[in-house]
Formats: structure tokens, C-alpha cells, sequence
């Protein structure tokens, strides 16, 4: 298994691993990332951007995870697009992920903000041992409306 940063080459894998993941969680409606117009080519979304990135985890050619940072408002990046294939989560990648992702923002940003949603409860304990803060309603600017959980960790 390989951590690394996302390429060219790897960018309809992605897509198909959030579009994917998605969608096995009925979360293939608007409001979502699944309908993200950046999703045809998140290569060159994350390349465009000042201190942002997308890495990736590769098993045997295979795309099973990944996790972005891109710039949210002032100081604040948004931490984005967390995904594990569900045959490979519990063993420790999504941290592996968190990792990464956090180290780079720490570099460039204040805080870090996310959003999620109840029914995914994993997630929601990931961020929690993370010491992200639960807000009460999204940071203006917010784009998927059918989130319903707003995380903010502080540098």
C-alpha cells in the first residue's frame, strides 16, 4: 500500500471511489459531493489551488482512499472528500490520511473546518479523536447543503 499525492492518471479512480462510496450510503443526491462539479477532474481543481492538495491511498493499482485540503475562508482550509473503500476501513488508513492532510494544513492555515453528516457515524468519532469542534451551524460559504454536521480544529 502506497500514501502519496494524487496524479493526473488517478483522476477517474477518485471520482469513482467518492462517486462510489457515496452512493452505497444514499448519499447520491444534490446537496452532496457526489454532485460536485470538480469531481470530472480533481487533479486539476487541487493543482489550481494555493496550498491545497488531494492524496490518495493505492493498493495494488487500486485507488481505496483519499482526503483533501483546500482553501476555505481567510486562514481556514476545508479538510475534503475523506474516503475509504469499506473493504479496507478499521485498519487504521483514514488516520493514516488525517495524518497527512492536518500536517499540511497546519503549515499554511489557523484552523480547519468539515463537514459531515450524522448517519456517518465513523467519521464523526474520527473527527472527534481529532479535537475538532462541533459547531452549531456551517461557516458561511458552506456548499453542500445536505450536510448536517460542522467540524472546526484550531492550529
Amino acid at each position: 500500500m502506497e500514501l502519496r499525492e494524487m496524479t493526473y492518471d488517478d483522476r477517474f479512480k477518485v471520482k469513482e471511489l467518492i462517486q462510489s462510496s457515496l452512493k452505497k450510503l444514499g448519499f447520491d443526491k444534490p446537496g452532496t459531493a457526489y454532485f460536485d462539479p470538480e469531481l470530472n477532474d480533481l487533479y486539476s481543481y487541487y493543482q489550481r489551488l494555493e496550498h491545497g492538495n488531494y492524496w490518495i491511498i493505492e493498493d495494488s493499482n487500486r485507488i481505496i482512499g483519499g482526503v483533501g485540503i483546500a482553501p476555505f475562508k481567510g486562514r481556514i482550509c476545508e479538510l475534503q472528500k475523506l474516503y475509504l473503500d469499506e473493504s479496507y476501513q478499521g485498519k487504521g488508513l483514514a488516520k493514516q490520511l488525517m495524518d497527512v492532510a492536518l500536517e499540511f494544513a497546519e503549515k499554511h492555515y489557523e484552523a480547519c473546518y468539515l463537514e459531515t453528516h450524522t448517519d456517518l457515524a465513523a467519521a464523526c468519532l474520527l473527527y472527534d479523536k481529532y479535537e475538532f469542534e462541533l459547531l452549531e451551524a456551517p461557516i458561511e460559504g458552506s456548499e453542500h447543503s445536505a450536510m448536517d454536521k460542522w467540524y472546526l480544529k484550531r492550529f
